[in-house]
């Protein structure tokens, strides 16, 4: 497809915009849909079409669900076809034209299950070929929908909202500081060589990986890269080679990811809509049974309990001799309280005005969910290290909850908008993807439980009912709403 019609269909959406909706529908459709998404630029068509949107203002849930629901019906349709299809996939057209591509993805969902689905959806040319696999691979419907539809949640903000932003950028007068583009464009810069390598080429970061291996031959050619890259590998006689890739893109995409949402919500007016929706829209869910469970949540968040949680597992560890995990957890704990402090500071961003007794401080980042996420993201990263590969996400999935909750209760009580919360949880990432990084030097033996370790976690639980029961009276003041 030439650039030239390309450049048509957008000048025809711009005069016609009635029709853009109709076009987000149409165009995650065929992107998702396993025979027209090989042929058609799918994400080039989805950027232009959600950049009308954002110019001509249409609301940005309105947006996300038109592009949601035509990957969706993609994706349905594309599995319904491998269930009618299957054992005759290599000789449908176009794919008798694109020979391993079927067995491509039939690698890949080998590998990672009924995951493949949740993960193909962002992963290169193979995207739409995933559920054609899974249907001829006779994956239950019920289970499809369930990766279908949660996949979608995800995919839909990420493919639409770079377009809709920019978009919305150049309707607006916003005149913006002298750092704003060039901070803007090293953050996409590093998102776009993240994208390139981990899921357009679609092949992973693990230490048996084809691009693994490339990246590490690329780095020996070089004495000072060649050193870097020894030097951060893990010594485990199991693992011996392996450089920290995933914890390091972790780093640079979260904190480039941060860096760009930070420049936006502090430089400019393009968030203003979707802060007040999803305040006021959480403001009239307010009721007094779930008030106490919110701030029972937000409490378990409060930098003391954290800061405690953090010292005592510095503790425990240093007095086992593990001073190397000791020192990076208490790194990243005083790393982010430093941070959160200063971002705050700078940025300036006053918080919601619907609760009796806002805290002082900025809005921007939420320190509450920045915490969270380096607690919970740190903790899993441990666990999954000395657990079985296939079980690591599991781990992941499960201290994934309580960077949810809370998260959740900071916009339930109105103490943050939405983008301190986002920017919490991008920067608590980068934060942990750094420390698992710099940690995999020293990463030589396993970290097992015992009695010390157990000790700590029972004098946190202690503080934990102290400090609640301590706070709870103010605390139901602090957040109650604004009445009258």
């Amino acid at each position: 497809m030439s650039s030239e019609w390309l450049q048509a269909l957008t000048a025809w959406l711009g005069a016609n915009p009635g029709w853009l909706s109709v076009a987000l529908f149409a165009t995650a459709f065929l992107e998702s849909l396993a025979l027209a998404g090989i042929l058609i630029p799918g994400v080039a068509i989805i950027f232009a079409v959600a950049a009308l949107a954002g110019q001509v203002s249409i609301p940005i849930l309105e947006v996300l669900f038109w592009a949601g629901a035509g990957a969706i019906a993609g994706d349905s349709v594309s599995f319904a076809l491998g269930r009618l299809f299957q054992g005759r996939l290599e000789k449908l057209w176009p794919l008798n034209h694109f020979p391993g591509f079927v067995a491509k993805g039939e690698v890949f969902f080998h590998r990672h299950g009924g995951k493949s689905v949740i993960i193909g959806r962002f992963v290169g040319p193979i995207r739409p070929i995933i559920p054609l696999i899974a249907g001829a691979f006779l994956m239950p419907w019920r289970r499809f929908l369930a990766f279908n539809l949660s996949s979608a949640v995800a995919w839909a903000p990420t493919y639409v909202l770079p377009g809709y932003l920019v978009g919305s950028a150049l309707a607006s007068d916003f005149k913006p500081p002298a750092h704003f583009y060039p901070v803007i464009g090293v953050s996409a810069g590093i998102l776009l060589v993240i994208y390139l390598l981990l899921f357009r080429f679609q092949l992973g970061l693990g230490h048996s990986s084809r691009l693994y291996h490339w990246i590490a031959g690329l780095m020996a050619r070089y004495h000072s890269t060649h050193r870097f890259w020894r030097l951060y590998t893990s010594q485990r006689p199991a693992q011996a080679g392996e450089f920290p890739l995933p914890s390091l893109s972790l780093a640079l995409g979260a904190g480039a990811l941060f860096m760009i949402l930070g420049q936006l919500a502090t430089a400019t007016q393009l968030f203003e809509p979707y802060n007040t929706l999803t305040l006021d829209w959480l403001e009239q869910l307010r009721n007094p049974l779930l008030d106490p469970v919110m701030i029972l949540i937000t409490l378990l968040a409060d930098p003391p309990i954290l800061l405690a949680a953090a010292a005592l597992a510095a503790l425990a560890l240093g007095v086992r001799g593990f001073y190397a995990a000791a020192l990076h957890i208490a790194g990243a704990a005083l790393l982010a309280t430093l941070l959160v402090w200063a971002l705050k500071y700078l940025s300036g961003i006053p918080r919601p005005d619907i609760v009796l007794g806002p805290p002082a401080s900025g809005a921007f980042p939420s320190g509450h969910t920045t915490g969270i996420t380096v607690f919970s993201s740190l903790a899993a990263g441990f666990v999954a290290r000395e657990s079985r590969h296939r079980w690591r996400w599991r781990y992941y999935l499960m201290f994934s909850i309580p960077i949810v909750l809370v998260a959740l209760s900071r916009l339930y009580l109105g103490v943050h908008w939405i983008t301190d919360v986002v920017g919490g949880i991008l920067l608590g990432l980068s934060i942990s993807g750094l420390t698992r990084a710099s940690y995999s030097r020293y990463d030589n033996i396993p970290l097992t439980t015992d009695s010390s370790l157990l000790a700590a976690g029972v004098a946190w639980m202690l503080y934990i009912v102290w400090y609640i029961t301590d706070k709870w009276a103010e605390a139901i003041i602090l957040y109650g709403p604004v009445t009258g």
